[in-house]
């Protein structure tokens, strides 16, 4: 079993490690990560969590909630999850999900979400159901 908590400014560099093995678009750079984290850990409608065994990174959850018209009142939003393929199938997951159902929940979102392409199965077992096609334009060049 792992631990769940927020993540503090010592899980920078874990985090960035697990981030450029998540990203598939992106090259994670140092310095806007770095950027992004100290920003996120401050946040109060962002929740950073880190999976930890042992002292060990296995694993974060990037989510936020915000206020929405369509659902009368706030809705939350997994940005990013990650768990070390080494850790897969342990429940990492399933763990980080519900701490962040938790936080959604004590937020008043009236519905958490999100989107993927390689995890279905993983979010339908958790209760999930499909609901939307998922679409994106990227701005820049800087791929």
């Amino acid at each position: 079993m792992s631990n769940i908590r927020r993540a503090v400014s010592d899980d920078a560099q874990d985090v960035f490690h697990l981030t450029c093995a998540f990203a598939t678009t992106f090259q994670p750079e140092r310095a806007a990560f770095q950027t992004a984290f100290t920003h996120l850990i401050a946040q109060g409608d962002a929740l950073l969590l880190v999976a930890e065994s042992e002292g060990s990174a296995l694993g974060y959850l990037l989510g936020f909630d915000h206020y929405t018209f369509f659902a009368n009142g706030r809705v939350a939003w997994v940005e990013e999850i990650m768990v070390r393929e080494d850790h897969r199938r342990e429940g990492i997951g399933g763990q980080l999900m519900g701490r962040f159902e938790e936080w959604a929940r004590s937020h008043r979102a009236k519905f958490a979400a999100l989107a993927t392409r390689r995890a279905d199965q993983f979010y339908q077992a958790l209760g999930y159901e499909e609901s939307a096609s998922y679409f994106r334009k990227l701005l820049s060049d800087d791929v």
